[in-house]
């Protein structure tokens, strides 16, 4: 059927793919790839021969959605995946299913892999409210940010690379605190999956000592309540 497909992929074991997925990806008239070469070898491990795999990424997609708006309004199928996860969160997508949306075109989104959801439920904290926040801006912007989430009482997660990582967790200890409660996992769902927890002041100490590789989730404890009416209480005198 006509319709843009957004088809979550694994984050790291390939066993992850859903059924769906695969079927989506076997029938579609086109796959769009934000890098066809990591694409192409989960394609040739599920065994599907795709020729019409294309390119669609931040430095294209700009260029492209409308053209792939009309091949859809034609009658094509098109899949859209991410290297990793599910497209739109903290990768491209959201533009294509924006235009896509505004033109009256169907879209269509499987359920499947996240490196937010696994991370946020071991970490330990209350997942029933959150606040995602992905990647944070790499400079402008960054620290005002996290002042803005200062009060914040939810769960709150964020995307790090490696080469921040210890950076960004000073700087959640300047304004959050030291003792602020956090889990720090890493390499989702691979080989050397791990899950760091303790204060910030903790995870700082053991990351500067072993040196941040993979991709890494923070869960970062909210705000709690007496923190709070601490806060207040200290405004008021």
């Amino acid at each position: 059927m006509a319709k843009l497909y957004v088809v979550p992929t694994p984050i790291g074991n390939l066993d992850d793919i859903t059924l769906r997925a695969v079927k989506v990806l076997s029938d579609a008239d086109m796959i769009l790839a934000e890098d066809t070469r990591t694409t192409g070898f989960l394609l040739a491990h599920l065994g599907i021969e795709k020729p019409k795999l294309r390119s669609h990424h931040k430095f294209n997609e700009h260029a492209t959605v409308e053209m792939i708006a009309e091949r859809i309004a034609a009658g094509e199928s098109v899949a859209l995946v991410s290297d990793a996860g599910t497209p739109g969160i903290s990768d491209p997508g959201f533009l294509l299913v924006r235009t896509c949306v505004e033109a009256g075109l169907e879209v269509e989104t499987l359920p499947g892999a996240t490196a937010c959801i696994p991370a946020l439920v071991q970490s330990g904290f209350p997942c029933d409210r959150f606040c995602f926040e992905g990647f944070l801006p790499q400079k402008k912007g960054r620290v005002k940010r996290l002042q803005q989430l200062a009060g914040e009482e939810r769960t709150i997660v964020f995307y790090e690379s490696p080469y921040r990582l210890v950076k960004c967790l000073g700087q959640l200890a300047e304004v959050f605190g030291p003792d602020r409660r956090v889990s720090v996992s890493r390499e989702l769902t691979k080989k050397f999956e791990q899950t760091v927890r303790g204060t910030l002041a903790e995870a700082m100490d053991y990351f500067r000592e072993h040196e941040p590789r993979g991709e890494f989730v923070i869960v970062l404890a909210g705000r709690e309540k007496k923190d709070r009416m601490s806060h207040a209480d200290s405004e008021d005198e």
